[in-house]
């Protein structure tokens, strides 16, 4: 493929990820909560070990931040690592889990890896060079109205909590279809033109990272719910095919 040193770095390491998954999915791994109570295992720090390696030897000059080990390095240009999202599934043996691979330069996201090996996808994207899944360019839908649009929820905990819960249950009641594909699988979704929105209120920016360069390329949208361009502090998102970014916005607003 073509692509910059910086993306063939980056679907290298996804790839040396992958090695460590699928050698860790066939066995049971011991299992820790961290701190804020979520799980990591053998694999989640192996596979972010892997990562770093690769990175690191390509551009030793780059700052990483790691799900599993934070912030190592100073500088404009930043790697964001997740390096599987989705623990709980992985732990819980099926499939929808993911290593995540960006990369920041100058407080914009230039490039995204998005790496699901057990469930048989590889998304990246790099600014001005499209979207692309498993080697096929990825585009987003042309649905421009709500009621022939589908949206997909991922974690929603902060949003039902609040007012803006019964602003979605407005949405969700003009729409064709609601789905909670979540994690991955909706960003992924959405940029090869299957479904229409993304909507989630709890995230973290090494969640979603490499998906929103990947969504952008393929002509999406993707912000935060308040229609916010996505930083290191983001933690909702509103992603779309472009078209119904406007509706949706000053819906949920």
């Amino acid at each position: 493929m073509t692509g910059s040193p910086e993306l063939r770095a980056a679907l290298e390491a996804a790839a040396a990820a992958a090695s460590v998954i699928r050698e860790c999915y066939a066995r049971t791994l011991e299992v820790r909560l961290k701190a804020d109570a979520t799980p990591v295992t053998e694999a989640d720090v192996r596979a972010e070990a892997a990562i770093r390696a690769v990175l690191g030897a390509h551009f030793p000059g780059y700052a990483f931040v790691g799900e599993e080990t934070g912030r190592h390095g100073t500088g404009d240009a930043l790697w964001l690592v997740d390096p599987i999202d989705g623990t709980k599934a992985f732990v819980r043996g099926y499939p929808m889990f993911s290593t995540q691979i960006a990369l920041m330069k100058n407080e914009r996201l230039v490039l995204g890896v998005s790496s699901a090996p057990l469930y048989g996808e590889l998304a990246w994207a790099e600014r001005g060079a499209g979207a692309w899944l498993n080697g096929r360019p990825l585009a987003v839908s042309a649905i421009d109205s709500l009621e022939a649009a589908a949206l997909s929820t991922g974690n929603l905990r902060t949003l039902a909590a609040g007012p803006g819960w019964a602003k979605l249950g407005a949405v969700v009641a003009r729409l064709s279809r609601i789905r909670g594909y979540g994690d991955f699988l909706h960003y992924h979704l959405l940029a090869g033109g299957k479904i229409d929105a993304v909507v989630e209120s709890d995230v973290n920016i090494l969640d979603i990272a490499a998906l929103v360069s990947i969504v952008e390329e393929a002509g999406g949208r993707f912000t935060d719910l308040a229609g916010r361009a996505i930083g290191l502090a983001s933690t909702s998102v509103l992603a779309t095919n472009a078209h119904l970014h406007p509706a949706l916005s000053a819906a949920l607003a």
